[in-house]
């Protein structure tokens, strides 16, 4: 199903995608949706309307909460609330927050219980986990709050690609700059780019991610290269 521009999935394609209770079709179980997705964030409103949808087709939701802790900085808003309109929610500890890896399953007792004995059955155990569960506790207690400096980062990395005529930006929500560069100039400015030191795979749709170990001065000095490539070009 394609997104609308904002992200969402549009409700009369939800609706539309749910097959009839018919022998003949795999039943419709699930209305998954992602927040933030794309870097955009999904409007209150857009969740409360889609979660209801599904449940009047008696749809379970899931939200990929991979990135939700960006919504809730963006948002102002808690995690309790942004979770509260779905059955499950899977949040990552690896994204913006900066840990070598962990993600969490948020849902009933009787969900959480389902899920155990699958990750058994499909052998998704892991032993001696505590390290990395410490890792995670860490980034919760103290990595939060940087989120907003992600977001502000990559708004200035925005608003400083826009003033290349040859690169189109999309509108910045959170921490992703998405860009689209002149065909012309995709090759070169990739071999300028690591010629000075700055490693990206660019094309003609490119996705720039701003987290926690990338500085003011680094969006800084990128911006000043590609200044110099496009002052040479």
């Amino acid at each position: 199903m394609e997104n609308a521009p904002d992200g969402s999935l549009p409700l009369e394609k939800i609706a539309a995608a749910v097959k009839a209770d018919d022998f003949h079709f795999a039943r419709t179980r699930l209305l998954a949706l992602e927040n933030t997705i794309g870097g955009k964030v999904l409007t209150a409103e857009y969740v409360q309307q889609a979660t209801a949808l599904a449940r009047t087709h008696g749809l379970a939701t899931h939200l990929d909460g991979a990135r939700l802790f960006n919504a809730a900085v963006a948002t102002d808003t808690s995690l309790k609330q942004l979770c509260q309109p779905f059955d499950s929610v899977s949040l990552c500890f690896s994204k913006g927050l900066g840990t070598p890896m962990g993600s969490a399953l948020v849902g009933s007792q009787a969900l959480i219980d389902r899920a155990r004995r699958w990750r058994k059955v499909v052998g998704g155990g892991m032993r001696q986990a505590g390290i990395i569960a410490a890792a995670c506790q860490h980034a919760l207690d103290h990595h939060v709050g940087d989120w907003a400096n992600d977001h502000r980062r990559a708004a200035r990395l925005a608003e400083g690609l826009a003033a290349f005529p040859a690169i189109e930006v999309t509108p910045q929500d959170t921490n992703m700059v998405f860009v689209q560069i002149d065909n012309a100039h995709i090759a070169p400015l990739a071999a300028w780019l690591k010629e000075h030191g700055v490693l990206i795979e660019l094309l003609y749709a490119t996705r720039m991610v701003v987290h926690r170990d990338i500085s003011e001065s680094d969006i800084e000095q990128v911006l000043n290269i590609i200044k110099r490539y496009f002052d040479q070009a």
